[in-house]
C-alpha cells in the first residue's frame, strides 16, 4: 500500500477527533448519495478505551442523525436512517466486543445488512474473523499520553476507501 492511501491523524482533544469523524461524515454522504446504490463498510479497530464508540457517534452526527446515537455494545446493532433531502440513507454501527465466535455473527443475521445501500461500521471486527466482507476504510484508533489525545490512522481498502481518504 502507497503512502496516499494511507493516512495518520493526531488529534490532541476530543473536538480534533469529533472533527475529522464529522469531515469523514460529510465525505461519506458525498459518495453515498452521488450513487443511492453504493454501500461502504468501514473498519474501527483499538484497544478498549481508544475511542472507537465516541468517533462512531461524532461520524454519525456528522452524516446528519440528530437524535441520540448508542453504543451497540449489548445489541450488537443500531440501526439509523438518515434522511437526506427526500433520500433515506442506512447505516448500521456494529459492535462485535461481546461475540464469542464468527459463528455467533453469522447466526445473528445481520449479514443482509452488507448488501442493501449505506453504510456498516463496525467496532471490534476482528471478533468475526474472516466473514466479514472487504472494508472500504480501516480506522485504528489508539489513545495518547493525555486522556483526550488519539492517534488515528486510517487506510483505505478499495477505491471507494482512496476517495473518502481524499475528501478528508
Amino acid at each position: 500500500m502507497n503512502q496516499s492511501q494511507t493516512q495518520i491523524k493526531h488529534c490532541r482533544q476530543e473536538s480534533e477527533t469529533a472533527a475529522l469523524a464529522q469531515s469523514l461524515g460529510s465525505a461519506l454522504l458525498k459518495v453515498l448519495t452521488s450513487n443511492t446504490s453504493h454501500h461502504l463498510n468501514i473498519a474501527l479497530i483499538g484497544d478498549l478505551g481508544a475511542g472507537k464508540t465516541t468517533f462512531a457517534r461524532y461520524l454519525i452526527q456528522g452524516m446528519g442523525h440528530l437524535g441520540k446515537v448508542k453504543s451497540p455494545t449489548y445489541t450488537l446493532c443500531e440501526p439509523y436512517l438518515i434522511n437526506l433531502d427526500h433520500q433515506l440513507l442506512n447505516v448500521h454501527h456494529f459492535d462485535l466486543y461481546r461475540m464469542r465466535s464468527p459463528l455467533e455473527w453469522q447466526e445473528a443475521g445481520f449479514a443482509e445488512y452488507f448488501d442493501e445501500p449505506g453504510l456498516c461500521l463496525i467496532e471490534w471486527p476482528e471478533k468475526a474473523e474472516n466473514t466479514l466482507p472487504p472494508f472500504d476504510l480501516q480506522m485504528t484508533l489508539t489513545a495518547g499520553d493525555a486522556e483526550s489525545e488519539r492517534v488515528i490512522t486510517i487506510q483505505a481498502k478499495s477505491a471507494a476507501g482512496e476517495q473518502l481518504l481524499a475528501q478528508i
